[in-house]
């Protein structure tokens, strides 16, 4: 606790500020002068499907707990079923909810759900543009110092966080820098680093912020404020409870005289994020907060239990200081996301025993030393009660897309353009357009005849025609049909030959 505590008033000497790392010319793709070449990666590094390229919590290939792909695929059509429904879900199937966060959220949906069970989501939307704004802000001095300082001790193993001035840093940065502006009065505590970036691996900066304002309002409120009075109160609590768990290891902390404090700090603190194996930590995640803080309760039981509630395992810790160190190192088998699961489960600890011992707690506290300090808000006990203290409109749970691609509209001068084009290939069509042929007045019968839309002027008339003219329409059974045409073979002589004779045929019948 004092660890954590003096990193509020850590000094500003030696800061290096994140301007200035992120100005240097260093590639954030790469592990040049990142901490992966400081801890001695190389080239070849692997990466499990976590992202983790080493450390304690890399997880090793085939000893994690695979899901089979068509269980995965029916679970996430339940999820994306029960987020399209929330409210519904959350008011009247509670129960078939943390049922499901009890079995694992799917990868692919974890961070949406962890934003909606926290209650982020409605918070979000209730406050648009709130995190943009405290963004854009400078920050206070002192605290922008200490948060510089810590960045690169978040999870440095993690591809996301292992680049100094990367990606992950300058987004860690900025979540933890916009609650200090948004929490004045509380500022930061190191151990708010952890829980942000373990949200920043599954969500946004915005949503990783919101959901940070949930954790420390709603789920572990007053944690992280002034004096850490909070994280004692509930170190009282944890002993109280694992009297009755665990009679043996109680007596066994109560004879060396181990405070809860010197060993639940950085488990209750970090949520266990910085303790269990990677796959344990999302499990225990899952149930957190589904359930509340009654997870981290029952966690901390399990292993108190596991380290110190057999005879056999306390011949090997006759002091305090054999038992510390047994309970820093944590024996993996108890940590394995299976056993850890069904032992969480098993444990008989309930949201209203642990209210109940809180009020025990709290009574006892300020008769040995006196009222509170900080005063934080009531503990709110999973998704459920924090829905109900602040009903959700329709709409603030409605998803949003992430990625909204936005199209390029024509400008004004482009459609312009367009038209003249059009209108240009009009004109053109009109121009091809071909000209009407004037039929030839004195054409002859073997010509084709000409078009309907225009009659041809009349041909002068002269007396022998109009004779013929009067006979024709006196006896119009007498006429006969016209010549056939001539056929292409014949010679032009020859066609002229018969024009000549078929015309004479036509005018002196």
């Amino acid at each position: 606790m004092a660890k954590i505590e003096n990193g509020r008033k850590l000094s500003t000497a030696d800061t290096r500020s994140i301007q200035t790392v992120s100005s240097a010319h260093l590639d954030d793709e790469s592990s040049l002068g990142s901490d992966s070449e400081i801890n001695g990666f190389t080239s070849d590094r692997q990466t499990d499907k976590y992202g983790f390229i080493g450390g304690a919590q890399q997880s090793p290939e085939g000893q994690t707990r695979e899901v089979p792909p068509e269980v995965l695929r029916q679970r996430e059509v339940k999820w994306l079923e029960m987020l399209a429904h929330w409210d519904k879900w959350i008011i009247k199937r509670f129960n078939k909810v943390r049922l499901r966060c009890q079995k694992g959220i799917p990868p692919a949906l974890r961070g949406r759900a962890w934003l909606y069970l926290s209650g982020g989501k409605m918070k979000k939307e209730q406050n648009h543009g709130k995190f943009q704004e405290l963004d854009s802000q400078p920050g206070d001095p002192k605290w922008i110092d200490v948060i510089e300082k810590d960045l690169h001790r978040q999870f440095p193993f993690h591809e996301m966080f292992v680049s100094r001035g990367g990606h992950g840093q300058q987004d860690l940065f900025r979540v933890l820098k916009a609650y200090t502006l948004y929490r004045p009065e509380e500022g930061y505590c190191q151990a708010q680093a952890p829980i942000a970036a373990v949200l920043l691996m599954h969500m946004p900066a915005e949503d990783a912020f919101w959901g940070l304002v949930q954790i420390c309002e709603k789920y572990l409120p007053g944690y992280y404020s002034p004096g850490l009075e909070a994280i004692q109160l509930d170190g009282e609590i944890l002993f109280a409870l694992l009297r009755r768990v665990s009679p043996l290891a109680y007596r066994h902390l109560e004879k060396h005289k181990i405070d809860p404090i010197l060993y639940m700090t950085e488990w209750f603190m970090c949520a266990f994020s910085r303790t269990l194996p990677w796959a344990s930590v999302l499990r225990v995640w899952d149930m957190f907060l589904c359930d509340g803080v009654k997870i981290i309760f029952r966690v901390g039981l399990v292993l108190l239990k596991c380290m110190l509630g057999t005879r056999e395992k306390l011949k090997a810790c006759q002091g305090q200081y054999e038992t510390m160190e047994l309970l820093r190192a944590v024996e993996p088998r108890y940590m394995q996301e299976g056993f850890l699961v069904r032992e969480i489960l098993e444990v008989p600890v309930t949201a209203r025993e642990v209210e109940r011992e809180n009020h025990t707690q709290l009574k006892r506290w300020k008769k040995n030393r006196g009222e509170l300090n900080f005063k934080s808000p009531p503990r709110m006990h999973g998704a459920r009660l924090i829905m109900m203290a602040e009903p959700p409109r329709r709409q603030d749970l409605q998803q949003n897309p992430t990625i909204v691609l936005e199209v390029p509209q024509p400008t004004p001068k482009l459609k312009k353009g367009r038209e003249e084009k059009k209108s240009k290939k009009k004109r053109s069509i009109k121009k091809s357009q071909p000209i009407e042929d004037i039929p030839n007045p004195y054409s002859l019968p073997t010509d084709l005849p000409p078009p309907p839309t225009t009659a041809p002027a009349p041909p002068p008339v002269s007396s022998r025609t109009l004779e013929t003219v009067s006979e024709t329409e006196t006896d119009p059974t007498d006429q006969q049909p016209p010549a056939d045409p001539p056929s292409a073979k014949e010679s032009p002589l020859k066609q002229s030959t018969n024009s000549l004779s078929s015309t004479e045929q036509d005018t002196y019948l």
